[in-house]
């Protein structure tokens, strides 16, 4: 048997030897650590060298410079090599006789080490692969799908072939790493059922990645957000393997990570203090330009004031270092945080007017709107942004691209509207879309109020672009037949174009699509009437129908959304009860898995609609749930902090005055003491004319007080005493509350009890509130749910309440001084 085994391994030897002998280039290029190796051997054989050959050196240059750090990396020393250029040539003279694999590997290679999109050995590389294109084995077709994305032909006809193969060859794909990067490249391109089929698959293979590996899970989130698709169920499992890895995770990965969430509007609380977390920890590593501008982007906006300052301290120093994208990086994290650093700012803009050449348009944008919103200082530059912005306005062709230059021009001081910039948009306005053609009315209207020439030529440029606006607009209404792709439009459009001109039209179109309400696009559709302030009966109570029938599919953070209208609106369909049954008996299950900010919306929009599902409000006033939120809230940008909590101090108000059973203590006094100590608030023409008048008929000034707190911080118009006949009762002291002479409430500090008398015996305290157009529905005089609910807790605190619409008192029939003091009486004395 030792003779056997002796033998065996002297034979391996000779075989061995024997190979080694007849590829002695082989085996050097493959023993070589770093590139000049690489480039002496390829030198020295150039006679000799085959693909093989050719093949394995390319290679091993790129996998030189990924190993590398990104700021180690050294392609261009690579690429500028001279032997580099003999491995170019040697390839594209061996193009024919390369198998598939190596085909594609050696165009990988190429494009990864900044070889030309343009240079002949790309394009026959390119040329080649799509001759071979129905036959390349998945494996190589994913990676020429991605080689194309770096060419920018992610539109071109060849990609659209590969998604053709994909559609066909989708089951037979195993592989998770192959799937998703075949899902980026051809996400421009997929169907609505190709998008699902993908997404399908994708959920299938994820349980075989491997849990360390996070960059699958990141590339199926960006096809999410490359699709516009909002796949809840998905996104919870590739956030569930992101958790996992949060201790591997790097600044850049958590920074595009929270990217991508952000334009999904999607908000994991445990992803982002874990995030939080571990991006501190980095904090003290982080100490070269490219590290820390990753980490300054991702940590900045979640910080606390003491970490932003320290992190601008950081950028500060580290400032001249920036290169371009940096500064970009920087200038655009500084705007989320609403930096007023001027130092910073003033190192940040020199970087970007160095670099101003080198960036594209998008790019360009984002700075000019930066500096903008920070208030920058800097005539000359903004200046020279201007330029630039109408420069590559007046040379783009895309629609999207028109738009965003022509969103931030309207920004900049300017006296007039170039006529460059108005034939651009005039060529371009007819293949915009909806939401296109409300940012472009937007912007003109700007320019038009101006522009000082425009009152003295009723016919000018303004009001033709304008007539397009509205005819390419009622054109694209009219002719749409897809509601996923209207709703898609309208999803972040508003404004007074939009109200005056499309909202009518638009309505007419959600109308006549009403059997493509699906319980896929009930949530957009519910959140769309919701923000317009629309009320459609026929259109809520599809939306009802549907949710009832498929509750069961919808999402169940979806119920949100869709019980919105019905709360916000105050429209009760005939199957109201089902439908809240419905939504409420789907989300109680997955109570705990809710983000809590979003738990304490839901909670509120349900008590508006008078309904307090009583596991619901003890899972959101237990401690536990308290103390999370409160750690989220430290996350979140500071416009949706503060809507949270007035969100949960309006809830509290609501479960302590209509709920007592819960036994839910009012733990926000002092929190509405400092809303109110900094909210001196304005009070209208209208409602000083109706305090006045409210003297006049109740006998004096002393029979009212104006803006009266009461408990749990209601602040009401005003409030009168009526005894047991209806007649006025004098205030035992005058009103500690009064209006100015230029409008503003005079507050008092003290707390609204001091200054409650007592009532008499049947006396009746008398809550008169005015009601300006925000507490109804744009489209009708029906009032909405905060409003109605603010009245029942006052009835509850004991006040008779008058509302006063202001589509009463500003009507005709009340156009003097009489008839407003008729009106009066009969709402309070009658």
């Amino acid at each position: 048997m030792f003779r056997l085994r002796g033998l065996s391994s002297s034979l391996r030897r000779l075989l061995h030897g024997g190979s080694v002998s007849r590829d002695r280039v082989l085996q050097r290029l493959r023993v070589c650590c770093a590139e000049d190796e690489v480039f002496d051997v390829v030198g020295k054989n150039r006679a000799k060298l085959t693909v093989e050959h050719v093949d394995c050196a390319v290679g091993m240059l790129w996998q030189f410079q990924k190993e590398k750090p990104q700021l180690l990396r050294t392609v261009q020393l690579t690429r500028t090599h001279p032997q580099f250029l003999t491995l170019q040539v040697l390839a594209e003279n061996k193009i024919a006789l390369m198998d598939d694999f190596v085909l594609v590997d050696m165009l990988y290679a190429f494009l990864r080490l900044n070889v030309e999109t343009h240079d002949s050995l790309i394009q026959q590389l390119v040329s080649e692969a799509w001759l071979r294109i129905d036959r390349l084995p998945m494996r190589s077709l994913s990676k020429f799908a991605v080689c194309l994305n770096d060419q920018h032909l992610q539109h071109s006809r060849l990609m659209g072939h590969i998604t053709g193969i994909v559609d066909e060859r989708l089951l037979s794909i195993d592989d998770a790493r192959i799937l998703t990067a075949l899902m980026i490249s051809v996400s421009p391109l997929v169907s609505p059922r190709l998008r699902d089929a993908l997404v399908r698959r994708a959920d299938h293979l994820l349980c075989t990645v491997d849990p360390s590996n996070y960059n699958i899970p990141r590339r199926m989130v960006q096809f999410l957000r490359n699709t516009k698709y909002v796949h809840r169920p998905l996104l919870e499992k590739c956030n569930e393997i992101f958790l996992r890895n949060i201790p591997r995770l790097d600044a850049e990965n958590i920074s595009i990570i929270l990217g991508l969430y952000q334009s999904l509007q999607f908000n994991s609380c445990d992803f982002r203090l874990a995030a939080k977390q571990r991006l501190t920890e980095l904090i003290e590593s982080s100490s070269n330009p490219f590290s820390f501008t990753k980490l300054f982007v991702a940590l900045a906006p979640m910080a606390n004031q003491d970490v932003r300052d320290g992190l601008e301290n950081t950028a500060l120093l580290l400032a001249d270092e920036f290169n371009a994208q940096q500064a970009l990086a920087v200038a655009g994290a500084l705007e989320e945080i609403r930096s007023r650093n001027v130092s910073l700012l003033n190192k940040i803009a020199l970087v970007i007017q160095r670099n101003l050449p080198v960036y594209r348009s998008v790019e360009v944008a984002r700075i000019t709107q930066a500096l903008f919103l920070l208030q920058y200082q800097n005539p000359e530059l903004f200046t020279k942004l201007r330029n630039t912005l109408v420069n590559f306005l007046q040379h783009s062709f895309f629609p999207y691209e028109v738009t965003m230059l022509t969103r931030v021009l309207s920004t900049l001081p300017s006296p007039r509207l170039d006529e460059g910039v108005v034939s651009r948009l005039d060529a371009v306005v007819a293949q915009c879309n909806l939401n296109e053609l409300n940012t472009i009315s937007f912007a003109v209207a700007k320019w038009v109020r101006n522009d000082l020439s425009y009152r003295h030529n009723t016919h000018s440029k303004y009001v033709r672009l304008l007539q397009a606006l509205n005819r390419c607009g009622h054109e694209r209404l009219k002719t749409a037949n897809r509601l996923d792709l209207v709703l898609e439009e309208l999803k972040y459009i508003s404004g007074e174009w939009f109200e005056e001109m499309l909202l009518e039209e638009a309505m007419v179109t959600l109308q006549r699509m009403m059997d493509q309400i699906s319980w896929t696009n009930v949530p957009e559709l519910a959140f769309f009437l919701t923000r317009i302030n629309h009320l459609c009966p026929p259109l809520m109570d599809r939306i009802t129908s549907v949710t009832i029938e498929h509750i069961d599919k919808i999402h169940y953070s979806a119920t949100y959304a869709i019980l919105l209208p019905f709360s916000v609106l105050n429209y009760d369909p005939v199957q109201a009860d089902q439908l809240y049954d419905a939504c409420i008996k789907r989300f109680t299950p997955h109570i705990s898995s809710f983000d809590p900010h979003l738990l304490v919306l839901l909670a509120y929009s349900l008590a508006v609609a008078d309904c307090f599902p009583e596991e619901l409000i003890r899972e959101i006033f237990s401690i536990d749930f308290l103390g999370k939120l409160d750690s989220q809230l430290e996350t979140l940008p500071d416009a949706l902090n503060m809507r949270t909590r007035q969100r949960l101090m309006e809830l509290n108000r609501a479960v302590c005055l209509e709920c007592p059973e819960f036994q839910v203590p009012w733990f926000h006094e002092r929190y509405c003491q400092q809303l109110q100590r900094k909210g001196n608030g304005h009070v209208s023409p209208v409602q000083q004319q109706i305090h006045k008048m409210l003297g006049e008929v109740l006998g004096g000034i002393n029979f009212v007080q104006v803006a009266v707190n009461t408990p749990y911080h209601y602040t009401i118009d005003f409030e009168c005493k009526l005894d047991k006949h209806l007649r006025p009762l004098l205030y035992s002291e005058p009103s500690t509350l009064q209006i100015s002479d230029r409008g503003k409430v005079l507050w008092d500090t003290s707390s609204a009890e001091h200054n409650r008398d007592e009532l008499p015996p049947g006396a009746q305290r008398v809550a008169v509130d005015f009601l300006d157009s925000k507490s109804f529905c744009k489209n009708s005089h029906h009032m909405k749910g905060e409003a109605l609910m603010r009245k029942r807790h006052l009835e509850i605190l004991g006040f008779r309440v008058i509302q006063i619409p202001h589509f009463e008192w500003n009507s005709m029939e009340l156009s003097t001084h009489d008839a407003w003091k008729e009106y009066l009486k009969k709402k309070i004395l009658r």
